[in-house]
C-alpha cells in the first residue's frame, strides 16, 4: 500500500511538472526534537539532527508541491520499564536512523510565509547495537507521519519549522505496547 502511494505521488509530480509555473531546488539542514510515546520510553524530548533537499514546483502564485529527501537521526532515552517488559540488559539510549521522504504542500498566504502540511513516509537504515544484542529487532522498518508548519522564506534562505505525528506503532517486539513517535524539526534552507 505505501508502495504504491509513493509510485502514484511521484506520477503526479512529474506529471504536474509540465504544467508548472515555478521550479526550484535546494538544500536544507536542523535540529530535530522528538519522542517515542510508550510506558517504555522516556517522557521527556530528545535531539538529533536532519539533512537532505528538496525541490518545489509551484502552481500559480499561492500553491507548491515539495518534495524532500531528509536524513534523520532520532535519539530516544528509555525509561527503567523497558529492560523490565521486553527482558533487554539494560538500554538507555536508543539511536534511530531513518531516510524520509515528506511530500508537501505549501500554501502562501503572503510572499514571505509559506504554509507546510502533508504526508511523510521513513525507512528505518540503522538500528541501534544495543537492542540487537538478543537477536530481534525492536523497531519496525518504516514509519509514517503526518506533518504540518511554516516556513519564513527570506530571498533563497528558508527557515522553517514543522511538527511531525506518527500513525504507526513502531513496537516490532510484541503488542504489549504501542510505540508513537511526535517531534518539531526547526532549520534552515537554501535555494539554488
Amino acid at each position: 500500500m505505501k508502495t504504491k502511494l509513493l509510485i502514484l505521488a511521484i506520477f503526479c509530480i512529474i506529471g504536474s511538472t509540465a504544467t508548472a509555473q515555478k521550479f526550484s531546488i535546494g538544500a536544507k539542514a536542523g535540529v530535530n526534537i522528538n519522542k517515542i510515546d510508550g510506558k517504555s520510553f522516556s517522557d521527556q524530548f530528545t535531539y538529533g539532527y536532519h539533512l537532505g533537499g528538496f525541490f518545489s514546483v509551484g502552481f500559480g502564485n499561492k500553491f507548491a508541491i515539495q518534495p524532500e529527501v531528509l536524513f534523520n537521526q532520532i535519539n530516544v532515552d528509555t525509561s527503567s520499564t523497558f529492560s523490565q517488559v521486553y527482558k533487554f540488559n539494560q538500554v538507555d539510549k536508543v539511536q534511530l536512523k531513518y531516510l524520509s521522504i515528506p511530500i508537501l504542500l505549501n500554501y502562501k498566504p503572503v510572499k514571505f510565509i509559506t504554509l507546510q502540511v502533508g504526508p511523510q513516509f521513513s525507512v528505518l537504515m540503522n538500528k541501534s547495537k544495543t537492542l540487537l544484542e538478543n537477536g530481534r529487532d525492536a523497531f519496525k522498518a518504516g514509519d509514517f507521519s503526518m506533518l504540518g508548519g511554516a516556513q519564513v522564506n527570506i530571498g533563497h534562505l528558508k527557515i522553517y519549522g514543522r511538527y511531525a505525528i506518527g500513525l504507526n506503532n513502531l513496537n516490532d517486539i510484541d503488542n504489549q505496547e504501542k510505540w508513537k513517535s511526535q517531534g518539531f524539526q526547526v532549520g534552515l534552507g537554501f535555494t539554488l
